[in-house]
């Protein structure tokens, strides 16, 4: 009987050393080039308001306010950026900031304190977001015109509410998380609710079903739904999920600024899509990156940052951030074309 004849010595050691670089390139393939492109503007960013006003800027003050500032729009940006992965868009987060900062500041929600303030301001979002998400996900409405219907709807709800006035916070137990003294080792709670969103929006986007899910159906509804994938259902989810990111967001901005105002909130919506944007979320949905996203944020904050401290025009401030999400556009169809 013939014996089976072993491989050579050297064909099996071959095989041992070509798996190191197949985990190197493994590894290499994971870093996100766009994401240290971005540390490296903010860095730039970052030396430059050093230059240009150096006692100002990098004083620690100025630094927990941009931090503080860029909070807000964080929180909201975090929603925004499931959104889109999606495929989806969302016209309408600042006017329900602005619906659930006022509806949470009213003297009748006040009575209720710190709870009853959160509580609503959570809830006006959330509804928001439900509204938004049953009329796209079962009734078949385009994004862009559902929500460019609640911006109207919000904002118009707002100013009836408020009547065109501003709604002072009495509430001690609010306006003391906006105090110095509030401050855990240095960082303002607002900071501290933002890294907490955003790190659970991180978990949520890259390690969960739910996540996997968003993918999916902004890369290919049709293959989604043929995958087993409830679509309708999961829009509803990230619209929800947007209304609760605005909700949070509205309740910071009763704490930063004391008050409930009806023009809270404006221009967020473009804020949170350019922020994305530039962050790597592409908005024909499939791709995104919480990280990426948040470094939008804080790149945009310190923009505006440098400029108030050089006594720049808001309208150069403009043109440059428009300038900045053109580059972005293009980097990203030039990186979708090579791929």
């Amino acid at each position: 009987m013939t014996q089976p004849v072993s491989p050579p010595r050297d064909s099996i050691t071959d095989k041992v050393p070509q798996a190191r670089p197949t985990a190197w390139r493994g590894l290499l393939a994971r870093a996100d080039v766009r994401t240290l492109s971005l540390l490296g503007v903010l860095a730039v960013l970052i030396l430059i308001g050093g230059i240009t006003k150096p006692d100002e800027f990098l004083d620690t003050r100025n630094l927990q306010l941009v931090l503080t500032q860029a909070s807000v729009i964080g929180v909201v940006t975090v929603g925004m950026t499931f959104v889109i992965v999606s495929g989806g868009i969302d016209l309408s987060v600042g006017a329900i900031v602005a619906l659930a900062s006022v509806w949470a500041t009213t003297v009748a929600t006040q009575e209720y304190g710190f709870a009853g303030i959160l509580f609503t301001a959570v809830v006006v979002g959330v509804g928001c977001g439900l509204v938004n998400g049953v009329l796209i996900a079962y009734g078949a409405m385009v994004p862009f015109i559902a929500t460019l219907a609640m911006l109207a709807s919000a904002r118009g709800l707002a100013l009836q509410i408020t009547d065109g006035k501003t709604q002072i916070v009495t509430v001690p137990s609010v306006l003391d998380l906006g105090e110095r003294d509030a401050y855990v080792l240095g960082i303002p709670p607002l900071v501290l609710v933002f890294a907490v969103v955003t790190v659970i929006g991180w978990l949520v986007l890259n390690r969960t079903t739910f996540g996997r899910r968003t993918v999916a159906v902004g890369g290919n509804p049709e293959a989604a739904r043929l995958a087993g994938i409830d679509v309708r259902r999961q829009r509803l989810y990230l619209y929800l999920l947007s209304g609760l990111c605005c909700g949070i967001a509205a309740f910071l901005l009763i704490v930063l600024s004391g008050s409930g105002q009806n023009t809270n909130g404006n221009l967020y919506e473009l804020d949170a899509i350019a922020a994305a944007i530039i962050g790597g979320t592409l908005l024909t949905g499939g791709r995104g990156t919480i990280t990426g996203s948040v470094l939008g944020v804080l790149i945009f904050t310190t923009i505006t940052n440098i400029f108030a401290l050089n006594n720049l025009q808001s309208d150069v401030q403009q043109i440059a951030k428009g300038a900045i999400i053109v580059a972005a556009v293009l980097v990203q169809r030039r990186t979708a074309s090579t791929t």
